[in-house]
């Protein structure tokens, strides 16, 4: 017996999945897009986005899979109610987006989509070719998952089902396997004239609707960006330290999410959602590790997340910090005196002077000393 829509549906219920697609593995409705947007260097330094290879098999999945006829593509909630905004808020905190709360979903996902693909094999009953994704592979996953139905692309380019909002994660099977028939596209947008993730984003972002440019993206820079922040954007941060949520949070389907009940997704306490900023200027390489260890945070390690707590520190514009990010112009990173330089000054102005003058005097690095002699003018 064939496999059906409905029996895979059930499984992806069974793994703990919450909502489940398939569609044929064809090349995505949005491939133009994409490829318009990395010629426009809208990647920013996220090269690999537009290796020669990667481009290749985003154009065609059998790239990455010689056999591949289809996709079968998941969603796992991860909304939780589990801090008031007013904690969120507060610029004494430095906020964290939602999705890195709990432990990291990457593997999360991949063991259940393993054990799912492992599934599929044996009710096909001969031999399959699968691979396993959750935002790794060179897959257009968004689009992909639009034309299974489980969602509408919105202006913020996320993918919003308009059930439960965006807050949930995306994975996905590519297989050898050849279904009867699949799921029907869902519409390409819900969003009419509703514009408020675009006007809400305080860094803008979106030089146009359903594009993204990552070299303004608060997001990017708190997780992607290894360097230095541009200084003209640092000011529009807020208290984010790691990701941002702000064109998710205004988007009216976001009163539909639904709290996850996958309890890896759940922060053990308030640290992991918005950490007092003094804890994170203060932290070394342990106390890092033992706050973040096995969530999404851990991977951009202590140098830039005390780096982005230093343009968090530099808005709150509070005393309380300010002997801290004088340690910190003493730190062994270049990256984390150069952004501490800037909260300084941002904090105490003229006061800051001698301090920045000194640590120029000192100062072996071009890029520190080129940030302290901008801040001095």
């Amino acid at each position: 017996m064939p496999l059906t829509l409905t029996a895979i549906r059930r499984r992806a219920q069974d793994l703990g999945f919450n909502f489940c697609g398939v569609t044929p593995a064809e090349p995505s409705p949005t491939l133009a897009a994409y490829l318009r947007w990395i010629q426009q260097g809208m990647q920013g330094d996220m090269r690999y986005m537009a290796r020669t290879d990667r481009v290749r098999r985003r154009r065609d999945l059998r790239e990455i899979l010689p056999k591949a006829k289809s996709l079968i593509l998941v969603g796992l909630d991860y909304y939780a109610r589990y801090a008031e905004d007013e904690v969120l808020e507060d610029p004494a905190r430095g906020r964290i987006a939602a999705y890195a709360w709990g432990l990291d979903y990457h593997r999360v996902l991949e063991l259940r989509l393993e054990q799912f693909a492992e599934w599929l094999a044996e009710e096909a009953g001969r031999e399959i070719a699968q691979k396993v994704y959750v935002d790794t592979g060179a897959i257009l996953e968004r689009s992909h998952a639009q034309q299974a139905g489980m969602g509408f692309i919105g202006k913020n380019t996320m993918l919003i089902h308009p059930r439960r909002g965006s807050y949930f994660f995306i994975g996905e099977i590519l297989s050898s396997l050849e279904f009867d028939d699949y799921d029907e596209p869902h519409r390409e947008s819900m969003c009419g004239t509703c514009t408020r993730c675009l006007g809400a984003c305080p860094t803008d972002a979106f030089p146009a609707p359903f594009v993204l440019d990552s070299r303004l993206c608060i997001s990017y820079h708190t997780i992607e960006n290894k360097g230095w922040i541009d200084r003209d954007l640092r000011g529009q941060f807020g208290n984010w330290i790691f990701g941002c949520d702000i064109c998710q949070d205004v988007c009216p389907f976001q009163r539909f999410a639904e709290e996850t009940d996958e309890v890896a997704f759940l922060p053990f306490d308030l640290d992991r959602v918005a950490p007092k900023l003094t804890d994170i200027l203060m932290s070394n390489d342990d106390t890092f590790r033992a706050m973040f260890r096995r969530t999404p945070v851990e991977r951009i390690k202590r140098e830039r997340l005390v780096r982005n707590a230093c343009v968090a520190a530099g808005n709150w514009r509070n005393e309380v910090a300010i002997p801290h990010l004088i340690q910190l112009l003493y730190d062994e990173s270049a990256l984390v005196r150069g952004h501490a330089a800037w909260a300084l000054w941002r904090t105490m102005e003229l006061d800051s002077a001698k301090l920045l003058t000194d640590l120029h005097r000192r100062e072996d690095d071009a890029r520190v000393r080129g940030e302290v002699e901008a801040l001095l003018g």
